[in-house]
């Protein structure tokens, strides 16, 4: 996704359950029913929210004691809705430890699918931090993509929580 798409994206207020703090950007809390639907990465500038209910305050907390410490076990029923190739790709990504990285390649072979897919898996994936898809880098260590960006607020977040864990490592 575009970073002019991506901000568009974000102007949405109503829909959200809670929006909180970090360091890299304001979360944008989504939940339907009795399930942590997406995480949405706002810009720091955007309006706080308190949880409106309390499994949004769980995930908020859940969050805040991740961001305190990245070793926190992220504990939560999540509805990841996507193609079966994402699935996959998600469940392997959720088995990244903290602190650790792997290639877009590496899953790729384990899932006998191409870096290409893996990726755009990742940029599918709407419950970032829960479903790590950060720790997702290129072959060559470079950090690839991030959101389906390249470059800008997306990559920057990334980088965040890529040294946030590798300080816990």
């Amino acid at each position: 996704m575009s970073q002019s798409r991506y901000t568009l994206k974000s102007k949405a207020t109503n829909e959200y359950q809670a929006k909180i703090a970090t360091p890299f950007a304001i979360l944008g809390i989504l939940i339907q029913e009795d399930q942590l639907t997406d995480i949405r990465y706002l810009p720091l500038n955007t309006r706080l929210l308190s949880p409106q209910n309390a499994l949004a305050a769980e995930v908020c907390k859940q969050l805040q004691e991740y961001v305190v410490n990245p070793n926190f076990a992220l504990d939560l029923s999540l509805c990841a809705i996507g193609t079966i190739h994402q699935q996959r790709t998600w469940q392997v990504i959720q088995t990244i430890p903290v602190g650790v990285t792997c290639s877009y390649s590496d899953i790729a072979t384990l899932l006998h699918s191409s870096p290409r897919a893996v990726g755009q898996a990742c940029g599918a994936n709407r419950l970032p931090i829960f479903i790590p898809c950060h720790r997702v880098i290129s072959r060559d260590g470079q950090l690839g993509g991030f959101m389906n960006a390249n470059y800008g607020f997306p990559l920057t977040i990334k980088r965040w929580l890529l040294n946030h864990e590798s300080l816990s490592a």
